[in-house]
């Protein structure tokens, strides 16, 4: 009886305990008069600043195949942070918040956005006044995927880095993408598709570029590396035992426990090996998503989430100055290359690459690539005999004054030889202004303050608020690029003198329509 007592009360408890886990802290902040909110994902960044009534977003389970940071600004110099995952929605205006963590509150850090960033910005993720290696500002990147997809080879990864220099390109970073590498966990090359990978390196870095090679978290089953891993304990378990096996986009496979500080160790390791061995400078950092994190995990970490792996995964990066990212749990300020989201190839796709980059830099993610050039997601790429051309020009106009760069399908291949020279043209200008870019990555490792910014960012209050056609690239320079097929466009110029790319003159404020041809990005630097 007495046992039988002890088993319900210990079942209660449990009960209880559940309970208590899962008790939920709700926030509803009243909006103030005009008041805007960004914030939480990076992908969502065309619908920021968001309107009067938005879904609910939850940040335990989504991340939209980009970075998440549990951070939200207002325009009327407010924000909110949590160093937990947060769910929010918005109900006539009112940002609606809910954790299993924490009772949230709205901060005050002045009366503009901002405000609101910079901020939170130095109390919760303060720059570190280091940068990622300079040649991402200054250099175009060069990857493989859309040309080779999973076809990685030694013999035309260097027909493309020969086409790159004798089509008028600048060289830069090179990197090589998914499957160059014998299989997941194991860091050698296919031998039969590299039969000299460290002569390739060696060539490569003689013709000016960097290599980078693409990586992910997961180990192949039945592999070797899978059988050791499995016997240090370095996978990642499932609740109640067993090796985790993860469905990700190639596939099934296990996964580092990211969360255990020695299998973090042994794997920065590896990388370190492969460099010796075969002179490879850095490393693109795929994976780590928690949407692909579905069951239910035994971490090492007995505190840790799946946000937790995703954050992990992501801050080995901080151990390559070379490196690159399109997943993140927090992060922001850190020397950390972020890139978007495969985007499409499409002009919708083009429109969303300038307010991702600004929801990027509002989310503390200074260091940024909007994507490749074209689109990331090879499909298209595989069934299109005629390509639109103008799209192709345009998106690489946008790429142009952005912190990065990064050319995928080869223009040399798909457009006119006129057209091409067009893209080649724009990534000398990416190159002649590499020097002003780098001093505002610096700045930004200082003060928190985003390479590229809004317009509300820049000139507060003054009706840039729902602005997602243009940027400040800094302080100096108003990038206003085609975003959708034609050759006009509206620009809304603030106060100030300004004078455009072709060396015209205006005084603002006034919304100005501009010619634009094919070979034509306008921009504006400020006078005064």
């Amino acid at each position: 009886m007495r046992k039988k007592i002890l088993v319900l009360l210990c079942a209660l408890f449990g009960c209880m305990s559940i309970a208590m886990s899962q008790e939920k802290y709700n926030t509803v902040i009243e909006p103030l008069k005009g008041e805007r909110w960004w914030g939480g994902f990076v992908a969502l960044g065309n619908q920021m600043p968001f309107g009067s009534n938005v879904r609910l977003y939850d940040m335990t389970q989504q991340n939209f195949n980009n970075q998440v940071v549990p951070l939200m600004l207002s325009s009327a110099g407010r924000y909110v942070w949590s160093d937990q995952p947060f769910s929010f929605e918005l109900k006539d205006g009112k940002l609606l918040l809910t954790s299993v963590y924490e009772k949230l509150e709205a901060q005050s850090a002045g009366t503009t956005l901002k405000d609101a960033l910079l901020t939170a910005s130095a109390k919760h993720f303060p720059p570190t006044g280091t940068v990622p290696e300079e040649l991402f500002f200054s250099m175009p990147q060069y990857n493989t995927w859309i040309e080779l997809i999973y076809n990685q080879n030694q013999k035309d990864i260097m027909n493309y880095a020969s086409k790159v220099i004798e089509n008028g390109f600048p060289q830069g970073v090179f990197m090589i993408d998914d499957n160059w590498q014998k299989y997941y966990g194991n860091y050698d090359y296919k031998p039969e598709r590299f039969p000299d990978p460290k002569g390739m390196t060696d060539e490569l870095h003689r013709m000016g570029f960097k290599v980078m090679l693409w990586i992910a978290p997961f180990v192949s089953a039945d592999s070797p590396e899978f059988r050791e891993l499995e016997s240090k304990g370095y996978l990642l378990k499932n609740k109640g035992g067993g090796t985790a096996i993860i469905r990700w986009w190639n596939g099934f496979s296990a996964t580092y426990d990211t969360t255990n500080p020695e299998v973090m160790e042994y794997l920065k390791n590896k990388l370190r090996e492969h460099q010796a061995k075969y002179g490879t400078d850095g490393f693109k950092f795929d994976g780590g998503d928690i949407t692909t994190m579905t069951g239910r995990y035994d971490f090492y970490d007995k505190k840790a989430t799946t946000n937790t792996y995703m954050e992990k995964w992501a801050a080995l990066a901080l151990d390559f100055p070379y490196n690159e990212l399109r997943a993140s749990w927090k992060l922001g300020g850190q020397p950390l290359v972020q890139r978007l989201g495969d985007k499409e190839y499409s002009w919708n796709a083009v429109k969303l690459l300038i307010p991702d980059m600004l929801s990027a830099g509002l989310l503390g993610y200074y260091y940024t690539c909007p994507d490749m050039i074209g689109g990331g997601s090879f499909t298209p790429f595989l069934t299109l005999k005629k390509f639109d051309e103008e799209l192709i020009v345009r998106s690489c106009q946008v790429h142009a004054l952005m912190p990065m760069m990064q050319f995928s399908v080869a223009p040399w291949r798909i457009l006119s030889k006129e057209n091409a020279a067009i893209c080649a043209k724009f990534a000398k200008l990416h190159q002649q202004m590499g020097d002003y870019i780098l001093s505002l990555a610096h700045y930004a490792s200082k003060t928190g303050e985003p390479i590229v910014r809004h317009m509300e960012y820049e000139f507060p209050h003054q009706g840039f608020i729902d602005c997602q056609d243009q940027f400040m690239l800094g302080s100096e320079y108003l990038v206003a690029p085609m975003v959708k097929p034609g050759n006009t466009r509206q620009v809304k110029l603030p106060k100030g003198i300004w004078k455009d790319d072709l060396g015209k003159t205006f005084k603002g404020p006034r919304e100005i329509v501009v010619d634009v041809p094919l070979g034509r990005l306008p921009y504006f630097e400020k006078v005064k």
